[in-house]
């Protein structure tokens, strides 16, 4: 399988949820995992995020914001710094990860909705309160799970390193 097979639309994610939980035909794997982010230079941060979630449960798919939803964001006039179709191959790549959808939103909430997940994931840095989507997933009888960091990494720490060592 290519790993750009993994990156789906909405609606083929919807499917590919169904099979992948049991509750479509076919063989059901268990829970699905769910979590979102920028995932801009893809970094060890990020790995230890996505493996965390992954073994969660049974199948982990993953939101990634597109170019627009980032740049509502606000992460900085120069993010996101890869385009949201290459951000979204390199998450698919990696072993952890079962599904990707690019996302135009500001939240992922519609996607959170529609995929139904039995586990949502995010890092620590996210309060209970702040996680989008949490209210949902444990009302139809999901888990909330925070993820600790790994000290010193993100995105915006790598940036200004490059920044200064460029200088």
């Amino acid at each position: 399988m290519s790993t750009s097979d993994k990156v789906r639309t909405l609606d083929d994610a919807v499917h590919w949820r169904k099979h992948a939980s049991g509750t479509g035909p076919g063989p059901g794997r268990g829970p699905v995992v769910f979590t979102n982010g920028v995932f801009d230079l893809l970094h060890v941060g990020h790995v230890a995020l996505l493996e965390a979630a992954r073994s969660e449960g049974a199948a982990l798919a993953v939101g990634v914001n597109s170019d627009a939803s980032v740049r509502r964001l606000a992460k900085g006039g120069d993010r996101p710094v890869v385009p949201g179709v290459e951000r979204a191959r390199l998450v698919a790549a990696l072993a952890a990860v079962d599904c990707v959808v690019l996302f135009d939103e500001a939240t992922p909430l519609a996607l959170i909705e529609r995929l139904r997940p039995d586990v949502l994931v995010k890092g620590a840095d996210y309060t209970r309160d702040a996680i989008v989507g949490a209210d949902q997933v444990e009302g139809w009888g999901g888990r909330v799970v925070r993820v600790p960091l790994v000290p010193g990494i993100s995105t915006t720490e790598l940036l200004t390193r490059l920044r200064r060592s460029s200088r």
